[in-house]
Order: C-alpha cells, then sequence, then structure tokens
C-alpha cells in the first residue's frame, strides 16, 4: 500500500519551520478560494514539471510539463543547459494515437500512481543524448532534439518500452512476449514465446509494481549485449473476480491477485542475447517462493546482481550471477527481527565495489562493500532515505536524508572512504535531487510551506547553475490572488506512551481571542508511507479547509517510516495498536489547547488513512464528533501478499492478529456518525473491504453514511470528481461537526 493522499485530493502537508509560539493570523484574502479553483486548471501548485532528467551528456534538460489549458495532459519539453529557452519536443495531441488505453495499460498507469494522467507519462533518453524513446498510449516513437517523431509501432499495445544504454535497440512488451527492435536495421525480433494468458514475459508482477517500487521487468546490460528478463507465471494466484461497476454498466475483470496466505507468481530470471536470442536462466534458489525485490548489472557488464527476499521478508540475498551461465553465489545477506524494508539505494561502482543502504543498525545507512569488507559510510539516529549518485573520481557519494530534522529532507555528499557529510542543500525546504551518472550535476527539486515547488540544475555542490522551473510565487502565479489569506501551520511535538518523540503538524484559521474552532484531523499513519508531518508545499485544500474555519491537524505516530527501526517495527503484527494509540493522544493534546472545541474534532483517512479512521472510531467512542474513511482496508486477508505478510505474518498462522488488527470485529462498538466513501472499480482495496465494513455495521443496526464513485479506482478524482468529492465530505462534516450545536 502505498501513499494514497492524491487518490482524495488532499494535500499531504502545508507545513512549515514554525517555532512553538501560538498560529499567528493570516492578513485579510485578496480574493475567495473555492472548491471549484483547487480543482480547476491552471494548477494553483504553479508550473510543476514532472520527470526531470538530464541527458547523458549533460546538455540538455527534459520533463513532462502539464498544459496550461489541461492539467491532465503532459508533453514533452527540453532546455539547453548551456542556456536558452524551454521548448516544446513533443506534443502529444499531434502524435496521431488513438488515446485510447488497454486494461494492462492502465493498471500500469494506477501503480505508478499517475492514473488520469494523458499524453506523455513517461520517456527514455538514448544514451547518444541525439534522440529520446516516447511511449504514448501504447505505441513507441523515437523524438529527435530537432523537433522529429519517428512512429516505431502501430500496434497501440506495446508495455514497458526501453532503450538500451548504447542505444542499439529497443525493447517492449506485447501480448506477454517481449520484442527488440534493431535501431540500425529496423528489425523486430521476439526474444520470448510462450507469453500469453498467465505467463508474461518482461513484466514486473503486481506485488512488485503495487508493493516493491520495482516497475521493471526486463534489464539491459551496459554494452547491449544481452537482456535480464524476467518470466512470470501467475496460474497458480487466485483468481478474484472484481466487478468494475461504472455509470453505464458493470464489467467482471478477473484478476490474479496473490491475497494475504495465498499463492504468489513464480517468477524466474533469464539473461538473453538480443540477436541470437541464446539463453540462459538465472539460479534463484532452491525455494520457488520467494521475492525477486531487484535486479541490476555490474558496471561492466560481467555480473548481474540481483536481489532475493524470501517470502516472510525477514532475509534479504544479494546474489552474483553470472551472465554466461546463470550461476550464481550469495555475496551477503540482511536479516530482521521484523521485516526487510526494501530500496533503490544500490550501486555497483567500476572497481567492483558496492555502495549499499542497511538497517544493519538500527537506522538507514549507506555501506561499501569491496573485497568482503564493509565500511559504514554514514552513521547517527536518523535516516538515509536514497543514494543519489556516486562521483567515482572525486570519491563522493551523495544521498538524501533527515539528518538535521525529521521535518525535511536535505542533499548531503560524503567521501568515498567515509568521512565528514557535507550538506549541500539550504535549511527550511524539503528536498529531492537526482544526478547524472557521473555524479557531476544534479537536479534538485524544493518546496516549502510557503513555496511551490522549484526545480533547478546544480553543481556537485549544490550550487544552483540554472533554473529549470522557478515557480515564483509572483503577482503572475495562478496562487497570487490566495497568497493574503495563506496559512503557514507549526510544528510541535508530542510523547507516545513508550516515551517516543511524535511530531504534529497545525493549521489554523486567524485566531480570535476567547473563541474555539472545530478540528479535522487528517490521518494516515501506516507504514514505508504517508507521513505528512514535512516542511513541504501541498496545494491548495488545506488552504480552503482553514479559510472555511478548520484547524487541521496530523501527527505521524510509530508505525510511520523514517524514524528507525525500533520506531516502525512497534506495529510488527499488532497493526491497528500503537499507531492509533499516538493519534489518540494528538487528540488529548488538541482538547489542552484553549482555542480548540473539544466538542467538534472529526478525523479523515484514505487507504490506510481511512482503516485508521474505522479503527479510531472503535477504539473510543465518543472522542470525535464524526469521522470519514475513505477506500479502508477493513480485513487484512483481503490485501495483498507483499504488504500484508510483512508486517502481519499469514492469516494462517496469526488468525489471532489478523482478528484484532482489522476493522469488523469492532465495528459495533462505532457510536459517532461515519462517512464511508470508495470507489467501485478500486483494484488496489477492493470495494468489498467496504461492503464487509457496511454488512457489519447494518446487522449490528448501527447508522452511517455512504457515497461511492461508480468507475473510479483507487484514486477517486478529476477536476470535477474532486469538487465533488470535497462537497460531500465538507456537507457531511458541517452538519454533523461544524454547524451542530
Amino acid at each position: 500500500m502505498q501513499k494514497w493522499m492524491r487518490a482524495a485530493g488532499l494535500a499531504l502537508g502545508l507545513m512549515g519551520a514554525a517555532a512553538m509560539a501560538e498560529p499567528q493570523a493570516a492578513s485579510a484574502p485578496a480574493a475567495p478560494l473555492t472548491l471549484e479553483r483547487v480543482f480547476a486548471s491552471p494548477a494553483l501548485n504553479g508550473p510543476t514539471p514532472r520527470s526531470v532528467r538530464l541527458s547523458p551528456d549533460g546538455q540538455w534538460v527534459t520533463s513532462l510539463r502539464p498544459r496550461a489549458a489541461d492539467r491532465e495532459r503532459f508533453d514533452l519539453w527540453a532546455l539547453p543547459t548551456a542556456g536558452g529557452d524551454w521548448r516544446m519536443l513533443v506534443d502529444s495531441t499531434k502524435l496521431g494515437t488513438s488515446g485510447q488505453l488497454s486494461e494492462a495499460q492502465k493498471m500500469q498507469l494506477e501503480r505508478a500512481r499517475i492514473a488520469g494522467t494523458k499524453g506523455i507519462v513517461t520517456y527514455d533518453w538514448a544514451a547518444d543524448s541525439k534522440a529520446l524513446l516516447v511511449p504514448v498510449d501504447g505505441d513507441l516513437f523515437i523524438a529527435g532534439l530537432d523537433g522529429s517523431v519517428q512512429r516505431l509501432t502501430q500496434s497501440g499495445d506495446t508495455l514497458d518500452g526501453t532503450i538500451s544504454p548504447k542505444g542499439g535497440f529497443v525493447s517492449f512488451v506485447r501480448d506477454g512476449n517481449v520484442y527488440v527492435i534493431d535501431r540500425g536495421t529496423g528489425k523486430q525480433t521476439r526474444l520470448s514465446k510462450d507469453g500469453g494468458g498467465t505467463i508474461s514475459w518482461g513484466l514486473a508482477e503486481f506485488v512488485a509494481q503495487e508493493e516493491m517500487h520495482r516497475y521493471q521487468g526486463m534489464w539491459w546490460a551496459p554494452n547491449d549485449s544481452a537482456l535480464a528478463v524476467q518470466r512470470t507465471d501467475e496460474s497458480g494466484v487466485a483468481l478474484i473476480s472484481r466487478a468494475a461497476i461504472g455509470a453505464d454498466g458493470t464489467t467482471i475483470y478477473d484478476q490474479r491477485y496473490p491475497q494475504a496466505g495465498a499463492a504468489n507468481a513464480q517468477v524466474q530470471l533469464w539473461v538473453i542475447d538480443p540477436k541470437s536470442r541464446r539463453r540462459v536462466r538465472v539460479d534463484l534458489g532452491p525455494d520457488p517462493d520467494i521475492y525477486l525485490a531487484r535486479v541490476d548489472w555490474a558496471a561492466d557488464g560481467s555480473a548481474l546482481y540481483v536481489q532475493r527476499e524470501t517470502r516472510d521478508q525477514k532475509r534479504l540475498d544479494m546474489l552474483h550471477v553470472d551472465p554466461a551461465t546463470g550461476a550464481s553465489q550469495i555475496l551477503f545477506s540482511e536479516t530482521s527481527a521484523s521485516w526487510i524494508n526494501l530500496h533503490d539505494s544500490f550501486r555497483a561502482l567500476a572497481d567492483g565495489s558496492l555502495i549499499w543502504q542497511s538497517e544493519r543498525d538500527g537506522f538507514a545507512h549507506l555501506y561499501r562493500f569491496a573485497q568482503g569488507q564493509w565500511t559504514q559510510l554514514t552513521q547517527g539516529p536518523w535516516m538515509v532515505r536514497k543514494l543519489v549518485g556516486v562521483d567515482a573520481q572525486q570519491g563522493r557519494v551523495y544521498f538524501l536524508a533527515n539528518k538535521d530534522t525529521p521535518v525535511e529532507q536535505h542533499l548531503y555528499a560524503v567521501p568515498l572512504t567515509g568521512g565528514e557529510i557535507t550538506r549541500l542543500t539550504a535549511p527550511g525546504m524539503w528536498h529531492s535531487a537526482t544526478m547524472a551518472r557521473a555524479g557531476n550535476r544534479a537536479i534538485i527539486e524544493a518546496s516549502s510551506q510557503s513555496q511551490p515547488p522549484q526545480v533547478w540544475l546544480a553543481d556537485a555542490e549544490g550550487k544552483r547553475l540554472a533554473w529549470i522551473e522557478e515557480n515564483k510565487l509572483d503577482a503572475r502565479h495562478a496562487y497570487a490572488p490566495y497568497v493574503a489569506s495563506h496559512v503557514v501551520p507549526r510544528f510541535d511535538t508530542i510523547t507516545a506512551a513508550d516515551g517516543s518523540v511524535l511530531h504534529t503538524k497545525l493549521l489554523t484559521p486567524p485566531l480570535e481571542p476567547g473563541k474555539r474552532y472545530p478540528v479535522l484531523v487528517q490521518v494516515y499513519n501506516g507504514p514505508g508511507a504517508g507521513r505528512q508531518v514535512m516542511n513541504i508545499w501541498g496545494g491548495a485544500l488545506h488552504q480552503y479547509l482553514v479559510d472555511q474555519g478548520w484547524i487541521i491537524f496530523s501527527v505521524d505516530g510509530r508505525g510511520s517510516p523514517d524514524r528507525g527501526v525500533a520506531f516502525e517495527s512497534q506495529i510488527y503484527r499488532a497493526m491497528g495498536g500503537v499507531e492509533v494509540a499516538d493519534q489518540l493522544a494528538g487528540v488529548a493534546w488538541l482538547k489542552s489547547q484553549p482555542f480548540v472545541d473539544p466538542k467538534k474534532i472529526a478525523v479523515y483517512g484514505w487507504s490506510y488513512g481511512g482503516y485508521m479512521t474505522a479503527k479510531l472510531l472503535e477504539a473510543a467512542p465518543g472522542t470525535f464528533a464524526a469521522g470519514v474513511s475513505g477506500a479502508p482496508v477493513t480485513k487484512w486477508e483481503l490485501y495483498d501478499t507483499h504488504y500484508t505478510e510483512r508486517y502481519m505474518g499469514t492469516p494462517q498462522k496469526d488468525a489471532a492478529a489478523y482478528a484484532k488488527s482489522g476493522a469488523i470485529e469492532d465495528a459495533a462498538k462505532i457510536r459517532d456518525p461515519l462517512l464511508l466513501i470508495h470507489g467501485m472499480a478500486d483494484d488496489n482495496v477492493f470495494f468489498e473491504n467496504t461492503t464487509a465494513l457496511m454488512a457489519k455495521l447494518q446487522h449490528a443496526a448501527i447508522p452511517f453514511e455512504t457515497m461511492v464513485y461508480p468507475g473510479q479506482t483507487h484514486a477517486v478524482g478529476g477536476p470535477k470528481v474532486s469538487v465533488h468529492l470535497w462537497t460531500t465530505i465538507l456537507n457531511f462534516l458541517n452538519r454533523t461537526v461544524k454547524n451542530k450545536d
């Protein structure tokens, strides 16, 4: 389960590094903010490019940009790094595609959390920096920097188009088989033969995409000599009939969905020569019930590094694989008493050493592995979040971490041999970054509670060389009419029952002396994602709610990520326990504040947050005036293997934990007004989760309200649908909380 607050259109955090002082009143608004404007085009966040990348030669920056009149459609733009102006490379409306997507293509967008977007959603640079591969609506195009576009396919049914590192081939999947196009001859070759039905080649299986953050199923060798390809057999996975209920009828999809405790897909890894089609199978060990976590090539293509994870997710083996024979051996292993958190912080260097991230000392840190020996590069009570780049010539490793404060993220550098850590980005903002392979240039994105996302090109010291998108909040900005009423949140801390420090976020309207205000507690608190107390720009919806007189409050309780193994693992085999207690501790803190109306505190959450809403109403009847639960998981037995078993084990071995952690057993304890919301075509948290809770409440004669969305998946939204969604939520909250005597 990945972060799904976007599903409900709710910003995840307009937070600032405000001090502990009383919230300050904002100045009078210059224009009223409406729900319609919050979700209309152009976006109030300003021009925020997506998929910003450097060309391999560093001469160009490219990005996907939404159209001013259609925030859901993206085109491909380019900027010369030596200076010049942005120009559109590929206009998505002029490619002559159908605009229609297959169910498989739609589900890939859903897994990547970009469902609902149109036009160009991804692209790949050719190694010579002279062209780009652009997949659009199931077909593949080669775009030149001169504005030319060459169409490679006409079928409309390709998946996962990829250009090889040297640019000699383009690979893709069609009908479950892998194909390559030789760019020199134009010849198209099928590399696999038995794809189709329950067999697929070159595609990441459902749980890999949904839960493991692995979206690839094929990996090119650096010299184009071979292609590592995943073969997936889903014949043993339970066939779940999922009803996608739409406005014009119901479509039944028979989906291979591995529910907790049930069979997973069987995954193999093969190495295939793209010219001769010779192939060898990689030895992944004798146990077929494992996860193929990650696949990487050595810098010179002489070996594969394959991460193999056990079904219980307590052991991760790094395999060194000979691509010529498929033979493998274990280089090292990571183990945990609870679970292993997968990551992408791995780099195989030209000298044969590896950069690796591990939580072996209780926090996520970087290590160098060379000739069987470990060197710890970073350490301390903070978390490395991502390896960004390595400059082997200069001997530096670049990474993102929360070293200075848990509510901000910065780019840091450390010597390749370990030593002093240097912060390269300025305090007061939340940063993300990508780097050129050589580690000499970076693309940095940053935002804060008062600054929408900015993107710039930087050198290896973090110095800005050029703006990619300044997104200056001036009079021309789309958000300018509403800046006068913009509220800066405040950070605070409370203490959990075990003494853990919990970080909180609070936004208030202008406070009048002696007046008490209603509160909306926005909750997620799931593991691995969904943090809300961060110093980032979060959009306009929170500001609209504050304008309507609501206080917005969040707390990142135990079980949430980025605070270390001991903090996160307290939910092991006990979901819906300590994180519920921590949310209630936050409510107790709220009720002690003189500006809070203790009788008018509501709770809202989506996905894991929807689950938390139900658990909170069950655990503490009368504490909340009302709750809004969006797309909740109510029975963990219904959710998928990799996510659920990581934290809960299996229903067969841990039945008591499943019953206690679910939201069904204690549903009859709910006494407060409840609004349930769900998309009726949700393929992630099945609609059955909500209907199971409905049935339990109905059989116990517990009243509740419901809003369901035909045709909508887990990401309920869209310009008009989002307005309807939030009108529904606010009508409910105004009636049951804000305006109730």
